[in-house]
């Protein structure tokens, strides 16, 4: 069963470690990023500058959670905004090991509760790589639909990539 919840500075050392195992994993999909953000103290800073956003209301930085291993990785709903756009991106990534289990599909499936229902956002945008497969899989599961294709939208792996994409509507709301 996959559980989310608010992340803690106290994920720090977990957090490390899972980024350090999958270091080349995860290398195709996120930015460069310099030695020190695989480390404890990296992790600590990075989890702070997130609930700094999470208590502006901007963020809500959650870790993903099984119950055979724990923590296995984390997912994100950026860049709320609040007044007439009611939006936000969300991102994600779980471990290889955890990757093809339906973890990610689920903890997707519990921050769309969330987004549309405590925080009663209307749309939830999310942007994958054109060859990013598997998350493209986890969206369309959850309802997403493609919206477009945005040339030179993200800067992964030390280049402007291309990405598709996508958005789900609260059709509470509509």
């Amino acid at each position: 069963m996959t559980h989310c919840r608010l992340i803690s500075l106290n994920d720090a050392p977990v957090l490390a470690g899972l980024l350090q195992v999958n270091r080349d994993f995860l290398a195709p999909f996120e930015p460069v990023r310099g030695d020190d953000y695989f480390t404890e103290t990296g992790q600590r800073a990075a989890i702070t500058a997130a609930l700094a956003e999470y208590a502006q209301g901007r963020s809500l930085p959650f870790v993903i959670e099984t119950e055979d291993a724990g923590p296995v990785g984390r997912i994100t709903l950026n860049g709320i905004v609040r007044g007439p756009f009611l939006s936000c991106s969300v991102g994600y990534w779980v471990s290889q090991a955890a990757g093809g289990r339906g973890v990610a599909t689920a903890a997707l499936r519990q921050l769309i509760a969330v987004a549309f229902g405590d925080l009663g956002l209307h749309r939830i945008q999310a942007e994958t790589l054109l060859d990013n497969v598997p998350s493209q899989r986890v969206l369309a599961r959850n309802g997403f639909a493609r919206i477009g294709l945005a040339p030179t939208y993200l800067k992964i792996a030390g280049r402007w990539q291309d990405c598709i994409l996508y958005q789900l509507i609260n059709d509470v709301l509509s």
